[in-house]
């Protein structure tokens, strides 16, 4: 795939992602069920738009011929979508209506597509330079603060975004759980993603 072409592609990506969070957005607000704060309280839906901003600019980056977007925001965008595309299929597979998700376009774009993108342009597309497993670390920043985040403000107003996470739904104990086990999954996509990019890396072109 030339550079010209992957860079369509991930305006393509980006651009989808934008028509379908626009979409469920303008749906939700026509059910008169929109919240903003709860809505943008989803991680499915703060990984996409991430990953969309980083497909964007990776794109933008290529076509005015600027320099390349760092390695460290494609891998972070890697491991986010990564893990929502896991924890959807093996827990919230059946609860759209619940995650805001509920068209069915944007449920597939959202929780299928863009993930599988995002993984296969890591592979198509390899890091540029040597990601250690420690200097990968880092991706797990956003996760930690958002889990700080969601359960200070669930303690507070009692939303929660996931049912996981929510205490009413087994105590504290079951929450931390599921807390620890989607933490060591992200540590294992971290690990993956690290090892992928290094080993791939002699394969690039350039």
């Amino acid at each position: 795939m030339t550079d010209r072409l992957l860079a369509w592609v991930r305006l393509g990506f980006a651009a989808l992602v934008a028509a379908a969070i626009a979409f469920m957005i303008w749906t939700l607000i026509d059910e008169r069920v929109f919240n903003a704060l709860n809505f943008f309280a989803f991680f499915t839906i703060l990984s996409n738009l991430f990953a969309a901003a980083v497909f964007f600019e990776g794109g933008r980056r290529q076509l005015t011929g600027a320099p390349p977007l760092p390695d460290l925001w494609r891998g972070a965008a890697v491991v986010y979508m990564s893990v929502t595309y896991i924890v959807f299929a093996v827990l919230l597979r059946d609860m759209q209506e619940e995650l805001q998700t509920h068209v069915g376009w944007v449920d597939s774009v959202l929780h299928r597509v863009m993930p599988i993108a995002v993984m296969a342009d890591w592979l198509v597309d390899p890091p540029r330079t040597t990601i250690t497993f420690r200097r990968a670390l880092v991706w797990l920043g956003f996760p930690l603060v958002w889990t700080a985040f969601t359960l200070i403000r669930g303690a507070i107003d009692g939303h929660y975004p996931y049912p996981f996470l929510d205490p009413a739904n087994g105590g504290y104990g079951v929450v931390a759980l599921y807390a620890i086990g989607i933490f060591g999954l992200f540590v294992a996509i971290v690990w993956l993603a690290a090892w992928s990019g290094s080993a791939l890396r002699g394969l690039r072109r350039d």
